[in-house]
């Protein structure tokens, strides 16, 4: 079990240059990439996108990459594009004439001009740096599916915690349905002794019926065998080494309504009592569940 939040962060330094991949992941849902990374390399993105489905199912990612000189120099090397200087001079002095502008093209012109000067990383190939950009997101996906496992099993611990509360109450709720049925058959006698009446031979079997009524209303052995099953599902979960938590959400949501049709049917103070404290749990549950890959 892996939570969808954690931090992750690899290098590589090939070819002259050096890759830094930074990874964040919080909650979400679907999974959401969001890039941020240097023009010169935006063609990875989609290679990079495919690499991260691969190892994360679910959550908001951002991904920062940095390009950089392997040297560590602050500054990077310039390198003039002549040919493109030579091709703005002839074009701006060309607009010139057309406009009418008096001057003429000055260097300080071409140097403002994009691309004229460009550093390492702008000359560097994407094709080429894709190797180290791909060990670099490797290194950062390993070091954040670490920290969500991490995270991941004090969330494991503490929805077991929850699962061990609900299945207390569901034992207590157990012990006391079918003494709700014996319950009612002695309140509902007792109204018509209040009420001064001596049931007849015909009534006694209107009275049972009554309650044979009454006992096939307030049965929740389904329901409790369905919270039963979803308890078994948890721990299939717990056991699992695939992302489970769009089915711990599922599990959430269907514990929810068996409580919620106990709470119903029980007619009973006790059980009612019980139903609360399934409730606060189960929504703890939801509330953990929700931080779950």
């Amino acid at each position: 079990m892996k939570s969808m939040t954690g931090y992750g962060r690899g290098e590589c330094a090939r070819s002259g240059f050096k890759v830094t991949v930074e990874l964040s992941s919080v909650n979400r849902r679907q999974t959401e990439i969001s890039f941020h990374m240097p023009r010169e390399i935006e063609a990875l993105e989609a290679p990079m996108r495919d690499l991260i489905h691969r190892h994360v199912s679910r959550g908001r990612l951002t991904v920062r990459v940095a390009l950089h000189c392997a040297d560590g120099g602050e500054a990077a090397r310039l390198h003039l594009n002549a040919p493109l200087a030579r091709a703005y001079a002839r074009e701006l002095a060309r607009l010139a004439r057309r406009l009418r502008l008096p001057g003429p093209v000055t260097l300080d012109h071409l140097l403002r001009a994009p691309g004229v000067f460009q550093t390492d990383e702008e000359l560097a190939d994407a094709e080429r740096l894709w190797p180290a950009v791909e060990h670099a997101l490797k290194r950062a996906l390993a070091a954040l599916i670490k920290t969500r496992e991490r995270e991941g099993a004090h969330l494991a611990r503490d929805l077991a915690v929850r699962i061990a509360a609900m299945r207390r109450a569901v034992e207590r709720i157990q012990a006391r349905a079918p003494k709700v049925v014996e319950r009612y058959r002695r309140q509902l006698l007792q109204r018509i002794r209040n009420a001064g009446l001596k049931p007849a031979v015909g009534e006694d079997e209107r009275l049972l019926r009554e309650v044979v009524l009454f006992a096939d209303r307030s049965d929740i052995s389904e329901e409790l065998a369905r919270l039963r099953s979803h308890f078994r599902q948890f721990q299939d979960c717990l056991r699992s080494r695939e992302p489970v938590g769009r089915m711990l959400d599922f599990l959430a949501q269907e514990m929810n309504r068996e409580i919620n049709t106990i709470g119903a049917k029980a007619n009973d103070a006790l059980i009612s009592r019980e139903v609360v404290t399934l409730k606060a749990e189960v929504e703890r549950f939801r509330e953990q569940a929700q931080n779950v890959e």
